[in-house]
């Protein structure tokens, strides 16, 4: 019998570090996960996301044993990062659930405002986004989590968060930037893991 995965990587958005997930991780913490939050550079879109994933890959294999399962929280701009790793570099092969906060899993208006590499990988229709929408379905064996607020201003429209085989949960969040320290959803993440 396989244990449980007690491993749970965390990758931020476009503009933050590995820092923004201090409450969460410790609240993870608290519960007996084993979190690791890198910072991924560089930050601001200025690469494709595949670089990101590409980082991220190394972070699992440096810092997860190699007979060890771990989960995978990513918000925003991460959590799309999260799902081209899970659906193109291989990375299912030992997650256990995947966990996306306030990501824009069909893109968002809003990255329109930036020019960068990155952040057109998130426009509505890109390539990007496209291809992995194309099986998203995959997903499902992960128990895919999406959590998401209606009040985002940063994904536009806000339900570009909502998307099939997620189990979907709406927070009554006032930004975008404050899901990551919300009670409410720091619960419901320990509740997806768990």
């Amino acid at each position: 019998m396989t244990s449980p995965a007690r491993h749970a990587v965390l990758v931020h958005g476009i503009f933050d570090t590995g820092r923004i997930f201090a409450t969460l991780a410790r609240d993870l913490e608290s519960r007996g996960f084993v979190c690791h939050a890198p910072t991924l550079r560089p930050r601001g879109g200025l690469q494709p996301l595949e670089s990101w994933a590409r980082q991220l890959a190394a972070v699992v294999e440096l810092e997860v044993p190699a007979s060890e399962k771990f989960h995978l929280i990513g918000f925003s701009m991460g959590g799309m990062v999260c799902r081209y790793f899970v659906q193109r570099l291989g990375g299912g092969a030992r997650l256990g659930r995947l966990v996306t906060i306030s990501t824009p899993h069909h893109g968002s208006r809003a990255a329109w405002l930036l020019a960068t590499p990155g952040s057109r990988q998130l426009r509505p229709g890109s390539d990007f986004v496209r291809d992995l929408n194309r099986d998203v379905a995959v997903l499902a064996a992960y128990g895919f989590t999406s959590l998401w607020t209606r009040f985002d201003l940063m994904v536009v429209p806000a339900r570009s968060s909502v998307i099939a085989p997620a189990r979907c949960r709406e927070f009554p969040v006032p930004l975008h930037a404050l899901m990551v320290w919300d009670r409410r959803v720091i619960a419901a993440v320990a509740d997806a893991l768990l």
